[in-house]
């Protein structure tokens, strides 16, 4: 039997994310007798994934890189790429495989340098709009470019993600892969309890109309867009009411629009919740309003759960729903489309029992399994062309 491969995943933060999830599910899930399986993270605030704790189990390590952080700090990247290089030179590795940009690009880096033989990294979607202003997005797109050049093999979560990098010149065709984000069901699968307790222990009546969504409370996410939705929704549908469910650094700026708005006891503030099965189970709408966004693991399991979405036309959400199929599609940064869209479907129960079923239907082929066969392929491949650490030949692209 051959040696297992060994293997570093590099990422930024572990928080509750898409991007932690996909990691985590990932590492969590490879086969342990394959593949020795090694973390490097950076400072993590906040509550962490319960996937963490699965993947300690099934004996992935987890190395802390404490000036591997997410925002651009020159001084602390340096530290980092250094920590990373040393961390590369204490055992021979196989595969080193870097999640999002700023983690992708010191990691690719410091891979490159150690000459690690095979290098993949997963952008989970691409900062290139709605994230910084134009000098800074400017200067991440040249350090994506060149750090395509680091690696063997690009992960795009969808097909509209690899587009989009290959047309901002991220990468040769020949790098990239398709491999969805793949979610974990089971746990949405456990009901803890009936949806009217969830309901009133979140402080809604059985006669509210309730519009919720999940991810963190980050401009990116679009949830500012939501609140004014709501504006707009509640002189037209009374009932309606908003659940947020996530932190992040853009609360309190929220709830300070909210108040401005007059809306802010329509409003609840949920935080992180360990039961998304039964928060999802009771809302009646779920809304996704990201200005970009990779795929949305939140939108799929929403989905999963049969509840009509309303999301903006971005990134590769159009390949998760088809407009008034699976559910309803807005633009970006358009309150007014958005809060017309969430009127129609407060209006219409049957559009909503139809978009859910359809949704639900889609959503099953987003599980964990196929994205872990497509990724242990993708290994094997690499594997298997520079025939582990001890082989070195060059990977074309």
């Amino acid at each position: 039997m051959s040696r297992r491969l060994r293997m570093l995943h590099v990422i930024t933060r572990l928080d509750r994310g898409g991007s932690a999830e996909n990691t985590l599910l990932t590492v969590a899930g490879l086969d342990p007798g394959r593949y020795d399986i090694t973390v490097a993270l950076g400072p993590t605030a906040g509550e962490r994934s319960p996937t963490e704790d699965e993947a300690r189990r099934r004996g992935v390590r987890f190395v802390d890189v404490p000036h591997l952080v997410r925002p651009p700090r020159p001084a602390k990247d340096l530290r980092a790429v250094r920590s990373l290089r040393q961390l590369l030179r204490d055992q021979p590795w196989d595969l080193v495989h870097t999640h999002t940009s700023k983690a992708g690009i010191l990691g690719r880096w410091a891979a490159h340098r150690q000459g690690v033989p095979g290098i993949v990294h997963t952008p989970h979607g691409h900062v290139f709009y709605g994230y910084h202003g134009r000098v800074a997005t400017h200067a991440f797109l040249h350090l994506e470019r060149r750090a395509a050049r680091w690696c063997h093999r690009l992960v795009a979560l969808t097909d509209a993600d690899r587009d989009d990098h290959l047309r901002f010149g991220v990468g040769a065709p020949s790098q990239w892969r398709v491999i969805h984000s793949g979610v974990d069901f089971t746990p949405l699968d456990k009901r803890a309890t009936d949806i009217m307790s969830v309901r009133t222990a979140l402080g809604f009546g059985a006669q509210d109309l309730v519009v919720g969504t999940l991810g963190r409370l980050t401009a990116v996410k679009g949830q500012e867009d939501l609140v004014r939705a709501l504006a707009r929704l509640l002189p037209v549908v009374p009932a309606a009411r908003l659940l947020l469910v996530g932190d992040g650094e853009h609360e309190s700026a929220l709830r300070r629009l909210a108040a401005d708005l007059g809306v802010l006891s329509k409003i609840v503030f949920a935080g992180w919740r360990q039961d998304v099965g039964d928060v999802l189970r009771a809302v009646d709408i779920f809304a996704l309003p990201s200005h970009n966004e990779g795929m949305g693991k939140a939108l799929v399991e929403a989905m999963y759960l049969a509840r009509p979405v309303v999301a903006t036309n971005v990134g590769g959400i159009p390949e998760l729903i088809s407009d008034g199929i699976e559910g309803l599609l807005v633009p970006p940064r358009d309150p007014a489309s958005l809060a017309a869209a969430l009127q129609r479907l407060a209006e219409d129960a049957d559009l909503r029992l139809r978009l859910g079923n359809h949704a639900a239907t889609k959503a099953k082929v987003y599980g964990s399994e196929s994205m872990l066969r497509k990724l242990s392929a993708l290994y094997e491949e690499l594997a298997g062309v520079h025939g582990g650490s001890e082989g070195g030949a060059t990977i074309a692209t």
